[in-house]
């Protein structure tokens, strides 16, 4: 029953309401862009607390086995843990990134055309820097380059 709790708790940071638009409200007013910031420091938060729990994980679970295939099996999981930390490493990096595009009152328009990127593909993907016309074509010129 306790890691359903953990479970919900887990949903909890990661949940959010979605964002209601005023009538008249300008795209990435400072509400919009309080909403973003607030998004990105849970999901930084939570990725943070992952680290820590691989951290402690393979320190309380290093062991060396005198079975040669029990000793590859830790390894092989411990390997699969780093990269994922990697990759949420690089996710980190990424967010930082983006809050301080919204800082700079720069968030939420595309890089490549200009446009408003849009709040709900926001909430999907706070990261995202291209609105979904570009970021399809690139995917398309992306295909076409690696068949």
């Amino acid at each position: 029953m306790a890691t359903k709790a953990k479970q919900q708790n887990s949903q909890l940071i990661r949940g959010f309401e979605p964002y209601k638009e005023k009538k008249g409200e300008e795209y990435m007013s400072e509400a919009m862009r309080a909403h973003f910031t607030d998004i990105l420091n849970k999901w930084k938060l939570e990725l943070m607390q992952e680290v820590d729990r691989t951290v402690h994980h393979m320190q309380d679970e290093a062991a060396n086995f005198p079975d040669p295939a029990d000793r590859a099996s830790q390894e092989e999981e411990f390997s699969l843990e780093l990269r994922a930390r990697d990759r949420e490493r690089k996710l980190i990096k990424k967010i930082d990134e983006t809050l301080q595009l919204i800082e700079d009152n720069e968030y939420g328009w595309c890089d490549s055309c200009g446009v408003e990127i849009g709040i709900r593909r926001l909430e999907a993907r706070p990261t995202a820097t291209l609105c979904i016309d570009c970021k399809t074509l690139a995917e398309i010129k992306e295909k076409q380059l690696g068949s």
